[in-house]
């Protein structure tokens, strides 16, 4: 996943977020139901390597992007997919026992953010480096948007939080089709903006919404291919 938005809510939050890929990644299975943990768990399946970038159950949401800190070269073989990484964390009572538990050895750089919901909103950000975990948390009154560091530059990054920041001057009630509208804007540069595209062959595959207001959970996903 190479962008993520969270909008604080009375009664929850809207998480949307946008996947972008190379051409040669095979199409994900839409987002459908699993039994994870005990638990039934909702998200996209990678056909690949069987993982997901964005899985969610009533409480909790995990989500993953690409890289730590700064881009990386890749240094396979890994020990498996980072998103099997998402998968693994319902196994785990919370962020600090995923954080303390997990194996991250000789897995490639991401950036993990927890919504956990359960027993009042606690954001934790998880960034590991390939050598040293960091985990931080976020203000969960505080919208925030991340970029993967993978795929754009401090510069892009920052230009993101200031179209993200004048979306939210205009739009000062949060409303889940307003946002999911944000995340399919363009600001000139297709190589960067939120649905880009590159001569490479990389570009935004899908865009997939999550809304958590109290007991309920809403979806909404886009394939962008098909």
């Amino acid at each position: 996943m190479c962008v993520l938005t969270y909008l604080p809510l009375p009664d929850g939050f809207i998480l949307t977020n946008n996947r972008d890929e190379h051409l040669s990644r095979p199409r994900a299975v839409a987002p459908r139901r699993y039994c994870l943990h005990g638990r039934e768990v909702y998200f996209p399946k990678d056909p690949r390597a069987g993982g997901t970038w964005l899985a969610t159950t009533p409480g909790l949401s995990v989500c993953l992007l690409n890289g730590a800190f700064v881009p990386h070269e890749p240094q396979p073989p890994y020990r498996h997919s980072r998103g099997q990484v998402v998968l693994d964390f319902f196994g785990y009572a919370s962020a600090d026992a995923f954080a303390l538990g997990y194996e991250f050895t000789n897995l490639e750089p991401f950036t993990l953010v927890i919504f956990d919901a359960l027993d009042g909103l606690k954001i934790n950000e998880l960034k590991w480096d390939g050598e040293r975990l960091f985990q931080s948390e976020k203000a969960p009154a505080e919208p925030c948007i991340w970029s993967s560091v993978t795929l754009y530059t401090p510069a892009v990054v920052t230009a993101r939080e200031g179209w993200f920041g004048d979306w939210q001057r205009e739009n000062s009630a949060f409303d889940a089709e307003a946002i999911w509208q944000f995340h399919h804007s363009a600001h000139g540069d297709r190589r960067n903006d939120l649905v880009m595209e590159r001569p490479n062959g990389l570009l935004t595959f899908s865009v997939m919404q999550v809304e958590q207001r109290g007991d309920c959970l809403r979806l909404a996903y886009q394939d962008l291919q098909t």
